[in-house]
């Protein structure tokens, strides 16, 4: 690939973000990363140090000025921890709103391409099981996740408006548990809060009686599907997730067991609105880009493992 072709990344210095930014500089794009660091780390991108990559500080909710042509945009500016969303539950919906009109006017004026980072939170606690695109979802929206889970369905609905009356070529992909190096120890979500406290031997938290479920793909895994489709021809929503489903409890208990630590299960009152079960159905992305998750838990775990010790050491 040509190293003229130019793309976007906002969210670029968070977890899933800055993993993209990896993988287009080293498919020989030029790359421009965007963050308000909100949530988002300089330490995430400081090991980049290829002369393609330049990074902009600024918070996609305000215009976005872009000199010369470009040929890609990734939307993945967004709080994505429950702790992050709901301290910040205005800015959530801001930048899933005002923030995803800007990238797509960006795109709409520059003729790039434009992938949007949407969700499997847009099911909410699914009747369907698994989930299928076609799926409607089951969404409380005055439930104190539906500043997360509406900013991402009114994305959804904006990317394809632009899509069919401005004949902006879009994607949008939904998103399952994605988990790996650069997730912060204190992020909220189950696989880091279940490693940091194995790893203090404290007691591992689980919500409810641990039965729900959620389906968790590798970090490497779904940003191969994501590259995959931007450079497609399909423009309807595509779940990214790995169908292996396994039960909140049983996580644990691997996670436990992964770092030998004496901690014990306790149970905790289940949040507002939490989904009971989580499985992708993939059969488009199966299809469509050929993608399928390949790396198994058990190497995942082991190695989001190995960044969680080097970062707390």
């Amino acid at each position: 690939m040509s190293k003229k072709q130019k793309v976007i990344i906002t969210g670029a210095a968070g977890f899933l973000g800055s993993h993209l930014c990896d993988r287009f500089l080293s498919e020989g794009y030029n790359v421009t990363g965007m963050d308000n660091l909100s949530t988002g780390s300089l330490k995430n991108i400081e090991h980049i140090s290829d002369i393609n990559f330049d990074f902009i500080e600024m918070d996609v909710t305000e215009p976005l000025r872009v000199l010369g042509k470009v040929d890609y945009i990734l939307h993945f500016a967004s709080p994505a921890s429950p702790i992050d969303y709901l301290k910040m539950p205005i800015e959530t919906l801001r930048v899933g709103s005002v923030g995803t009109y800007n990238c797509l006017e960006l795109a709409r004026l520059t003729g790039a391409k434009i992938i949007v980072a949407s969700t499997s939170e847009i099911y909410g606690d699914p009747i369907e099981h698994p989930q299928k695109e076609t799926y409607w979802g089951n969404v409380n929206s005055i439930g104190v996740r539906g500043v997360y889970d509406e900013a991402k369905r009114y994305l959804e609905a904006i990317t394809m408006a632009y899509h069919r009356y401005n004949r902006v070529d879009t994607k949008i992909v939904r998103i399952f548990n994605t988990y790996g190096s650069r997730m912060r120890a204190n992020d909220g979500r189950a696989i880091p809060s279940f490693f940091s406290k194995a790893m203090n031997n404290e007691d591992v938290e689980v919500f409810g009686d641990g039965s729900q479920t959620r389906s968790l793909t590798y970090v490497d895994d779904t940003v191969e599907g994501i590259f995959r489709l931007i450079l497609s021809g399909y423009n309807l929503p595509v779940n990214i997730g790995n169908p292996d489903e396994i039960t909140v409890k049983e996580l644990a208990k691997e996670i436990i067991s992964l770092t030998n630590s004496p901690s014990k299960i306790v149970h905790r009152n289940l949040p507002q609105d939490d989904p009971r079960q989580r499985c992708p159905d993939i059969s488009i992305a199966k299809k469509v880009l050929n993608w399928q998750p390949e790396i198994h838990r058990s190497v995942g775990l082991k190695r989001t493992y190995e960044y969680l010790k080097s970062i707390t050491i």
